[in-house]
């Protein structure tokens, strides 16, 4: 089942213009990888995507549903683009907790008021997601008396307590100290060996290789190419890719 269909999609700030014609596309329990040089356009992607910014043209369709299409583009009606904010999970760089909440309270706030579970059926979810990112006696602390793994930890189950279709990371580790970053990387690993459908977009090329089932090398605001990690890492292509991972393959 396809998840996420992108079609010739651009994106402009003022005369910059920084997405131009991406088209790619995602089926279920995939995990497709982003990477590519800073300014080449990930991030802009993941939050038109995440309906965090508006597209100028093309189609972007998330779980059988259309967010936006056409040029200009046009979006879905307000009762379709919350089913599709529903459908989507997004880990941010900087992990965006509420402050002033427990870690449980940040787990549990959106599936009562957003998705209606009572009280007793999302704590008992929480707890669950606690203890598989091995949490559980953290449930009372605030974030400031977390880590920044820990945190994002909190985040990556924030995002999972509302069962998404897709799970968006934006740079999971940027924030992070180096000796932090593994956790946070073996944490998502084990979701893609669960089979989350996730899009990652990541400076981590290891990372990439090993839990991406395809990989897009972004640059200037274009897919150059893509393939599966064997294909992207092993068997360039594109010169443009081959400039790019020679300082990580060196």
């Amino acid at each position: 089942m396809e998840v996420l269909r992108i079609e010739q999609v651009r994106k402009s700030f003022g005369e910059l213009e920084v997405l131009k014609g991406i088209s790619v596309s995602q089926n279920s329990g995939e995990v497709l990888s982003v990477i590519g040089p800073s300014g080449s356009g990930k991030s802009t992607l993941l939050r038109c995507i995440t309906n965090l910014e508006k597209i100028d043209s093309g189609l972007i369709q998330i779980a059988g549903r259309t967010l936006a299409e056409g040029n200009p583009a046009t979006y879905a009606p307000a009762a379709t683009l919350q089913e599709i904010r529903l459908s989507i999970g997004l880990v941010f760089q900087n992990f965006n907790l509420f402050p002033h909440f427990s870690v449980l309270r940040n787990i549990t706030e959106a599936q009562v008021h957003v998705l209606k579970r009572s009280k007793e059926e999302a704590r008992e979810r929480s707890y669950a997601l606690l203890k598989k990112m091995g949490l559980e006696e953290k449930a009372k602390s605030y974030p400031c008396q977390l880590s920044g793994g820990q945190q994002q930890r909190v985040s990556i189950a924030r995002s999972l307590a509302l069962s998404p279709a897709l799970l968006c990371f934006d740079e999971p580790t940027s924030a992070l100290d180096p000796e932090l970053t593994g956790d946070i990387l073996s944490v998502i690993k084990e979701l893609a060996q669960e089979h989350m459908t996730m899009l990652v977009v990541t400076h981590e090329m290891s990372f990439a290789r090993d839990i991406s089932d395809r990989v897009i090398f972004m640059d200037e605001g274009k897919v150059i190419e893509q393939g599966t990690p064997e294909e992207l890492f092993s068997a360039t292509r594109e010169q443009r890719t081959r400039q790019f991972l020679q300082r990580f393959n060196a």
